[in-house]
C-alpha cells in the first residue's frame, strides 16, 4: 500500500481519491475550504451538468484545447462510464436537450453526496481547512507536501487537483500553477473561458435581460471571420452572454483579450436577404396605412424594437406605404447584421472555467504523471485543457482523475 496525497477536494480530487482508495492505497485529501466540492455545488446553476451523453466523436469535438492529449483518458473512462459510476453511487440521472446529463433531482448536492458517500465508505481521509504551501520533491521525485502551518506530510505520490482561477470565491486561486512552476513545469497563459463579452455600444444596456433564440452570430478579426455559430444568446448591462457567447469565448477568447473584435448577429438566419425583404414588403402592404413603429414591432421582441428603429434610421412615425426600397433594404441589412464591438472578456469571477494551465507536453497522457517529476500528477482544470459547455469540462475532470487514480 502506498500513501497518496491529493491537493484539492473538488470534482477531480474526489474522483481520484475514490479510484485510488479502491485500489488499496492510503488516500488523504487536503482541502483549504471548510467543505468539499464548493465549485461543483454551484455548477450548472446548482443542477450540476456532470457529463454529456454523446458519441465519442462529439466528445472529442467539444474539447477546445489539446484534444489529442485526452484520447487515452477519455477512452479509459468514458462519458458512459461516468453515468454508470454515478448511478451505481446512488445518483439517478436524466438526459436533457443537447445530451446534457443531470441528477434526476436537479440538485448538485446529490452528486456531491454520492462522491462523499463513496469516500467515507472506502476510507478516504479528508482534511478540511487545510492549505498546502508547496509540493516537496526529494531525490528527483515528489515526496510529500508542506502545509501553510509548516507541517510536512510525507507521501509516495502527490496529485494536484487544485482547479484553475475561475470563481476564486470557491477557492480556485491558482495554487496548482505555483506548485507546478516551482517544480520546473511550464504553465501556459491563463484566460477566462466560457465567459461573457464586454461590448462598446451603449444600446446593449437598453437590451439588458433580452434573450434571443435561434440567431446566428459571426465574429470578425478585421475582415477575417474567426467564429460562426447558431443558438441562443443574452444581452446584459455590459454586453452579451448566454450559451452561444460562452462557447464563442472558448474559441476567440485569446483574440478578444488582445484586440477589439466585431460581432454581428443575424436575427433571421432562416431567411436570406431577398426572402426577408419580401416578408417585410408583405407586412408593409398588409398594414400600408400604419406607422413604421407599429408595423415593425411585429418583427422583434418589444425590448429590441426601439433599438432597431433607432439604428435603421427610419422615422418611426412614417407610414410604411411611403418607405423607400432603400430604407427597407437598410432594415433588412440591419436584421442580418446587427453589429457591435467586442472590447474584451469579463474577468475570472464570471468565468466558468480557466483556459490555459500546466502544459500537457510535460504530462503523460495515459497516467497524468509529470514527465519531469516522478510520482507527481496533475488532473482536472489545473491542466491546459478546456471544452465548451454541456458537461464536457466535468468529463475532463472525471477522466483525468480516473487515469491518475488507477495508475498509482
Amino acid at each position: 500500500m502506498s500513501k497518496v496525497l491529493i491537493i484539492g477536494g473538488g470534482a477531480s480530487g474526489m474522483m481520484a481519491s475514490i479510484v485510488a482508495v479502491q485500489r488499496g492505497h492510503e488516500v488523504h485529501i487536503f482541502e483549504k475550504n471548510e467543505k468539499l466540492g464548493k465549485k461543483l455545488y454551484i455548477t450548472g446553476k446548482g443542477r450540476c451538468n456532470l457529463t454529456n451523453d454523446c458519441d465519442m466523436d462529439l466528445l472529442f469535438g467539444s474539447v477546445c484545447t489539446n484534444t489529442k492529449f485526452l484520447y487515452s483518458a477519455f477512452y479509459g473512462f468514458t462519458n458512459q462510464d461516468t453515468k454508470g459510476f454515478f448511478e451505481k453511487a446512488g445518483v439517478p440521472l436524466k438526459t436533457e436537450r443537447g445530451g446534457r446529463v443531470f441528477p434526476l433531482s436537479d440538485k448538485s448536492a446529490d452528486v456531491l453526496d454520492g462522491l462523499k458517500g463513496l469516500m467515507r465508505r472506502d476510507g478516504v481521509q479528508i482534511h478540511l481547512n487545510t492549505q498546502v504551501e508547496k509540493v516537496l520533491a526529494g531525490e528527483g521525485r515528489a515526496s510529500g507536501i508542506m502545509l501553510t502551518d509548516g507541517r510536512c506530510i510525507p507521501g509516495d505520490a502527490v496529485i494536484v487537483a487544485t482547479g484553475g482561477v475561475s470563481y476564486p470565491s470557491t477557492g480556485s486561486t491558482g495554487d496548482g500553477y505555483r506548485f507546478a512552476e516551482n517544480l520546473g513545469h511550464t504553465v501556459t497563459e491563463r484566460l477566462p473561458a466560457l465567459v461573457p463579452f464586454n461590448v462598446r455600444e451603449d444600446f446593449v444596456k437598453e437590451l439588458k435581460g433580452l434573450s434571443l433564440k435561434n440567431v446566428e452570430i459571426h465574429i470578425f478579426q478585421g475582415e477575417k471571420e474567426v467564429y460562426q455559430e447558431f443558438g441562443e444568446m443574452l444581452f446584459t448591462h455590459f454586453g452579451v452572454s448566454g450559451p452561444l457567447i460562452l462557447t464563442a469565448s472558448s474559441y476567440v477568447g485569446k483574440l478578444a483579450s488582445r484586440q477589439e473584435l466585431k460581432l454581428t448577429i443575424d436575427l433571421k438566419p432562416a431567411l436570406d436577404r431577398d426572402k426577408l425583404d419580401q416578408r417585410i414588403l408583405r407586412d408593409f402592404e398588409e398594414h400600408r396605412n400604419k406607422s413604421f413603429k407599429n408595423v415593425v414591432s411585429k418583427l422583434f421582441p418589444s425590448k429590441l424594437t426601439p433599438v432597431m428603429i433607432k439604428l435603421c434610421g427610419i422615422d418611426p412615425d412614417k407610414k410604411v406605404n411611403v418607405i423607400s426600397k432603400e430604407e427597407r433594404q437598410r432594415l433588412v441589412f440591419l436584421m442580418k447584421h446587427l453589429e457591435m464591438t467586442i472590447t474584451g472578456l469579463r474577468d475570472f469571477k464570471e468565468a466558468i472555467i480557466t483556459k490555459g494551465g500546466v502544459s500537457v507536453k510535460e504530462i503523460n497522457p495515459s497516467t497524468m504523471e509529470s514527465k519531469l517529476v516522478p510520482d507527481l500528477y496533475f488532473i482536472g482544470e489545473v491542466l491546459d485543457l478546456d471544452a465548451v459547455t454541456g458537461g464536457f469540462n466535468l468529463q475532463i475532470a472525471w477522466s483525468t482523475a480516473y487515469a491518475a487514480g488507477s495508475s498509482l
